[in-house]
């Protein structure tokens, strides 16, 4: 069984339900990720309404999503020994994740996610302990008999250590897979971005409409192209209308789920571990998308990024 190494903020979301106007008030732009400080987040908690705690951060529900549906998963990341990174730590046991996380004197990172009545989700992101992965963190064994490492894109922030793990990657015939993550992410990362694609580091490509038009300045097909240049497989979601796949420059068409969402926290998380699934284990394009969506659409019906597991019974019925 192939195996994937997930790398990426280790982040107890702390989710509540807002209107629009207070997602004005915060400042911030409606859908986007905002990094804040931990005086901000308290200042946020203080006038957001009840929350609910569930371990998550991008990366690391792809690599549960991944996990739960029988892949051989790992995830990096950092932690303190608190309530909150015992917490974590927890959950990636439970979910079969093998937890690589360091210890860190910072608190464990977490994320206001405020979703409003149209089920988008606005977040604003303390990294804290997830935040001090750096070089001297990444070591050879961490590679051991791992066939794909998924990064998120937060993590590009630190140039340093993410051009470290795509480099060993690469240098040990590992393939990487990337997933932009946020537009604030591709506006302040694109240099990065540029240098790993003009170099070839990258073999897989995952964005969302929005974000593959502030890398790209196209609408969705026209990005697609642009994008699959650069590396093996290159994805666009385009929300409810569903996604476009690249692999090796053939494009797929792929439906989007009918259910109604009233939360979209994770849903392109677990879109991707439901492609990871299907392409490790050799599955053409349609199909693996087709597992992606279904995936997908169980996450949106719920509050969070965790499915529960009478999901996860219907997910794989449809394997």
């Amino acid at each position: 069984m192939k195996k994937v190494l997930g790398v990426g903020a280790a982040l107890v979301d702390l989710l509540t339900n807002v209107d629009d106007a207070w997602i004005a008030s915060s400042g911030s732009p409606k859908g986007d990720m905002t990094m804040v400080d931990f005086a901000k987040l308290e200042s946020l908690l203080a006038i957001a309404p009840k929350t609910e705690r569930v371990p998550g951060g991008s990366a690391a529900n792809t690599i549960v999503g991944l996990s739960k549906l029988g892949g051989k998963a790992a995830f990096l990341s950092k932690i303190k020994n608190d309530e909150l990174g015992n917490l974590y730590k927890a959950h990636l046991e439970s979910a079969g994740v093998e937890p690589i996380l360091k210890e860190s004197d910072v608190a464990t990172g977490c994320v206001l996610s405020a979703v409003t009545p149209d089920a988008q989700r606005t977040m604003y992101s303390f990294l804290g302990a997830s935040n001090t992965l750096c070089n001297a963190d990444i070591t050879a064994d961490l590679f051991e008999g791992v066939d794909l490492v998924y990064l998120e894109g937060y993590r590009a922030f630190d140039a340093e250590t993410f051009r470290t793990i795509v480099n060993m990657a690469k240098d040990r015939g590992i393939k990487v897979a990337l997933d932009f993550g946020s537009f604030g992410v591709v506006n302040v990362c694109r240099a990065l971005f540029d240098e790993l694609f003009a170099a070839k580091k990258i073999d897989m490509i995952f964005a969302n409409e929005d974000e593959a038009k502030a890398y790209t300045g196209k609408e969705p097909l026209e990005a697609l192209a642009e994008l699959s240049r650069h590396c093996e497989v290159a994805i666009v979601k385009i929300g409810k209308k569903g996604a476009y796949i690249s692999e090796n420059g053939v494009v797929t068409t792929v439906a989007a789920g009918t259910a109604k969402a009233i939360d979209t926290t994770g849903a392109g998380d677990l879109w991707a571990a439901g492609y990871l699934y299907g392409y490790l284990n050799g599955f053409d394009a349609a199909r693996s998308g087709k597992l992606a969506s279904t995936v997908a659409d169980e996450v949106v019906q719920v509050q969070g990024a965790m499915i529960p597991a009478e999901g996860w019974e219907r997910i794989k019925k449809t394997l």
